[in-house]
């Protein structure tokens, strides 16, 4: 029997376990390794003892029997069995040594794994079935735009064409009113101021008696209402639809600002004096008891009647007309409007305006279409400029939306607004 094969790898053995425990010694090793390398060495270094010591048994049977004892064989197979387990644990320690980060070979991507997988194999060879692959501790990619596995940044939103406007008021005020143009900066009309009417029968060949008639002249100023944006020349070649769309702004804008104007603007400075300041004070005289704001209205009808006029128009907030669609009687019934018939915005025969231009608990009727006229100078216009200096020079363009206008109010007495509520 060969004693000196299991000695001479054990040997082999106990020299890798020294030399790594030196490396370990030197402040090489991590840890967990160094602590694996020690415990194999001083497994080994028991295991040659103990193989020298069945050696010598060995040599000492062998003398006296001419032959090694089936007890000691057994023995010393079951030491160099054990040994070997040993030296797997050594290889593996020294396989992950040399794999450390940067020393080995580098991890195989999700895409290579799969393609090793059997499963994929098997459909490579077959031509059909399904390859499957769990995969474990991956990062779940999701639509983050930032961090790892985000893919935000490669999403595209779907863009919708055009540009979603806010909401815009209906503008009908000048709608109740007639129109009129002028090529000047004023309308001036003559009102009469006083009427003297003496008119009776008169006997034949009696003296007739006189009536007395006053004239005065009234003017309305022609107003400019105006306003602008600044804007590149770049941005404008750009994007073809934006100058169209703020054009479309800025004419609303100019609109908007005319029907307050038209409404109540107070004459001072170079603003328009509106209807509501030129109107007749609603007669409180005229209510009763009782009264809802549907009676209200239709006293103030009266009051215009009253004063030889008949009413065109009706105005209130969107709020007052609201309270008048849902007017109720003593039973729960309504009593202008039917919630299934679209009954339009008319009271009394006449149409309703309401608008926000209005305030709440406030009203106005009148003759709109004879006592009061629109007179444009200038309609709304938009123009776009680049003869300031500066803005050519920086490709800057000035857009410029303007309009000029006059309200001539001939009969103020045939407008009268009040407060739904009794002062």
């Amino acid at each position: 029997m060969n004693m000196h094969t299991p000695g001479g790898l054990t040997a082999a053995h106990v020299a890798y376990g020294r030399k790594f425990g030196r490396k370990d010694a030197g402040g090489g090793q991590g840890g967990g390794e160094a602590g694996g390398f020690r415990e194999i060495m001083t497994a080994l270094e028991t295991r040659d003892r103990e193989i020298k010591s069945f050696a010598d048994k060995a040599d000492a049977e062998i003398k006296s029997h001419g032959k090694i004892l089936d007890d000691t064989k057994a023995a010393l197979d079951k030491v160099l069995n054990e040994s070997g387990g040993l030296a797997a644990r050594l290889l593996e320690l020294e396989q992950k040594s040399a794999r450390r980060p940067g020393d080995g070979a580098a991890r195989k991507s999700a895409g290579e794994r799969f393609t090793d997988c059997d499963d994929f194999k098997a459909l490579a060879q077959k031509g059909r079935g399904v390859a499957r692959m769990e995969m474990k501790a991956v990062t779940t990619i999701t639509s983050a735009t930032s961090g790892t596995g985000g893919a935000g940044a490669a999403i595209r939103p779907d863009r919708l064409p055009g540009i979603i406007t806010p909401a815009e008021r209906p503008l009908t005020i000048r709608d109740l009113l007639s129109p009129g143009r002028t090529s000047s900066n004023a309308i001036e009309y003559v009102r009469e101021t006083g009427f003297q009417n003496n008119a009776a029968p008169v006997a034949e060949g009696a003296l007739k008696p006189q009536s007395d008639l006053a004239l005065g002249t009234a003017t309305a100023n022609v107003r400019t209402l105006a306003h602008w944006f600044k804007a590149s020349k770049q941005v404008l070649d750009d994007v073809p639809a934006l100058q169209s769309y703020i054009d479309a702004r800025a004419t609303y804008g100019l609109l908007f600002v005319e029907e307050q104007q038209l409404l109540a603007g107070d004459g001072t400075g170079q603003n328009l004096l509106g209807l509501l300041p030129q109107a007749t004070v609603f007669n409180n005289a005229l209510r009763k008891t009782g009264d809802t704001k549907i009676d209200t209205i239709r006293r103030a009808i009266l009051q215009v009647r009253i004063a030889e006029f008949r009413a065109s128009g009706i105005v209130m907030s969107p709020g007052d007309w609201a309270d008048i669609e849902l007017a109720k009687d003593g039973v729960g019934n309504y009593i202008w409007s039917n919630p299934a018939v679209n009954n339009g915005k008319n009271l009394w025969g006449l149409p309703v305006v309401d608008t926000n231009s209005m305030a709440d608990d406030h009203f106005m009727v009148g003759a709109f279409n004879i006592a009061a006229q629109v007179f444009d100078r200038q309609q709304a216009v938009v123009e776009v400029s680049t003869e300031n200096d500066k803005d050519f020079i920086m490709n800057l363009v000035t857009i410029r939306a303007e309009e000029r206008l006059a309200l001539a109010v001939f009969r103020p007495e045939s407008f009268v607004t009040g407060t739904f509520t009794a002062d």
